[in-house]
């Protein structure tokens, strides 16, 4: 039986952060965003705390992981992406925040909106105006709309326009 790869999002935008914050001392970290590899996929199993099956993600022909990490620290994963380049737009499979980075202990906050700002960035470098998309689960469609003034269109299908594309890339990347 083939596993399905069509997810709806349910990932939290806990904060707009320039970086990502750490909630113990309130000190601001600079990330990094870059390829995720199979070298990677050691830190990330099940027995880790990680909800999704990554390896998968990779597997996928049409999908880029990318992970999140603080600058000069890159073996330590704050949170990952799939995502795919199309023609108009970057849309986003799946978001997860590192298991230390979920619920009311998580260590760091601003990793998924990291994560969604360079979506939108990546759509900018590739020509797509900013655009993205993604599909969310029905209770968080409102604090998409809140946090990342994304646009509902319909069912869960959730675009983040040119005009929130730049917000978040201008809020997480300096030029």
């Amino acid at each position: 039986m083939k596993k399905s790869s069509k997810y709806h999002n349910d990932f939290i935008v806990d904060r707009l952060t320039n970086s990502i914050t750490n909630t113990i001392s309130g000190d601001s970290f600079p990330t990094e965003v870059s390829l995720f590899s199979k070298s990677d996929l050691k830190q990330t199993g099940k027995k880790s705390g990680w909800l999704f099956d990554w390896k998968h993600e990779l597997d996928l022909p049409d999908r880029e992981v990318y992970k999140l990490t603080i600058f000069n620290n890159p073996n330590i994963i704050q949170g990952l992406n799939s995502l795919t380049a199309k023609a108009d737009h970057v849309f986003i499979h799946l978001i997860e925040n590192a298991p230390f980075n979920k619920g009311k202990e998580k260590l760091y906050e601003g990793v998924a909106g990291n994560l969604v700002a360079f979506a939108c960035r990546l759509s900018f470098q590739r020509g797509s105006s900013g655009f993205v998309a993604f599909h969310s689960k029905t209770n968080l469609i409102e604090h998409y709309i809140e946090t990342l003034h994304a646009q509902h269109y319909g069912n869960h299908l959730m675009v983040i326009d040119t005009s929130a594309a730049t917000r978040l890339v201008d809020k997480y990347f300096k030029s």
